[in-house]
């Protein structure tokens, strides 16, 4: 498919992005693969002619065109808002207040087009006594936390990545509200303010954990639970080789296949009765046992096709080449680079990588003649340094 070609449900779609860092980018990024048209508003400082025309190595921007603006400047706001005139949703990253300042917050936008949706991307939110200050994935996850239940028993929390915050909470509770949005400016609605904070985001995704707590099935201790590798059989174990195996036989069934495949217990041991968590100790070392005498590929091989819940853990070279994963296509090659695919899947408005990454500034004449810039005005703007 080409890059002109529109593709995804949400073609036609056409959203301003004000150049940020994490959650910002990524949620552009899924709006981007399921087919609007984003604009990636980079500043004018990072603008290198020089490499127009080669890929940008950061893959959150795929998808994109890119313009490059002074944002501080006169010009570089009647940029913003030209563009805003006739896009359907806005994507800021910075702290609050700083569009406000900057001339292109809520209020300058709506007025300049009242369908507008005008989306904010923030940690701690925009209002609330930490709002003014800057935090990181670890702190949001340690406010809500989520940071406090993950990690081994008596050990310390482990980050998890900045999956969790920056992306999970973060970057797709905003595409998600970006989308909702959008279907009510459809229905009639007038544009508004989605406000995703990445402590709101984090806090919904616990909610089962919170449920769990009401009905006494969880602990607040760390690692002692079902779903925290407190449970032997939800858990990842070391094999012969020094590569580890991730089992999730949470349902009798799963575990009784399991323990069939794999001739559980070793002799002395015993198959002592799972469900009492006092066992859970004793089972966690015959386990680790019994998994220390193959390697992970040869357990991946006697258990992989069945219904006893186990999958090698890969690492990121590897996952890409997982037959399964092979199959459906989770990971695609655009210009050389090997990548996640987008996703969810659509039956009638599939989705494509269009473009990839844009350099900053790559498009910038493009945008704005679009945007109904004569070429004298657009020569003004690069003299001044309002664009670049």
């Amino acid at each position: 498919m080409t890059e002109d070609v529109p593709a995804g449900p949400l073609a036609g779609v056409r959203v301003i992005e004000l150049a940020g860092i994490g959650p910002g980018p990524f949620a552009a990024m899924m709006l981007a693969d399921l087919g609007a048209d984003v604009v990636r508003v980079d500043r004018a400082t990072d603008v290198d002619p020089d490499a127009f025309g080669t890929p940008h190595p950061d893959l959150l921007n795929r998808g994109r065109r890119s313009i490059g603006v002074d944002l501080k400047s006169p010009g570089g706001r009647e940029v913003v808002l030209a563009l805003v005139a006739d896009a359907d949703a806005l994507i800021e990253g910075f702290r609050p207040g700083v569009t406000e300042r900057l001339g292109v917050g809520p209020a300058d936008c709506l007025a300049a087009n009242p369908r507008l949706v005008y989306g904010r991307m923030t940690g701690w939110g925009q209002d609330g006594p930490a709002a003014p200050y800057a935090g990181h994935d670890i702190d949001y996850l340690a406010l809500t936390g989520a940071l406090h239940g993950i990690g081994r028993a008596g050990e310390r929390p482990v980050p998890p990545l900045n999956l969790l915050g920056d992306f999970g909470g973060g970057g797709m509770m905003l595409a998600l509200g970006l989308v909702s949005a959008l279907y009510a400016v459809r229905g009639g609605a007038r544009g508004q303010v989605v406000d995703a904070a990445i402590v709101d985001g984090v806090a919904v995704l616990s909610t089962q954990i919170h449920a769990l707590r009401r009905l006494g099935m969880w602990q607040d201790a760390r690692g002692v639970n079902l779903l925290d590798g407190g449970a032997p059989f939800y858990d990842t174990y070391e094999c012969a080789d020094g590569r580890h195996l991730a089992v999730g036989a949470l349902e009798p069934r799963f575990y009784d296949e399991l323990v069939r495949r794999t001739g559980f217990p070793l002799a002395p041991d015993e198959a002592l009765d799972r469900t009492d968590p006092a066992n859970w100790p004793a089972l966690r070392q015959s386990w680790a046992r019994v998994f220390r005498t193959r390697t992970r590929d040869e357990w991946t091989a006697l258990l992989g096709s069945s219904d006893a819940c186990v999958a090698p853990v890969l690492d990121w070279r590897e996952a890409p080449e997982h037959p399964h994963l092979a199959a459906r296509g989770t990971f695609v090659q655009r210009d050389g680079v090997t990548q996640p695919a987008p996703a969810p899947r659509f039956s009638g408005t599939p989705t494509a990588l269009r473009r990839p990454p844009p350099q900053p500034g790559e498009h910038t004449d493009e945008l704005l003649a679009g945007a109904g810039f004569a070429p004298a005005r657009v020569a003004a703007l690069r003299a001044a340094g309002a664009v670049a």
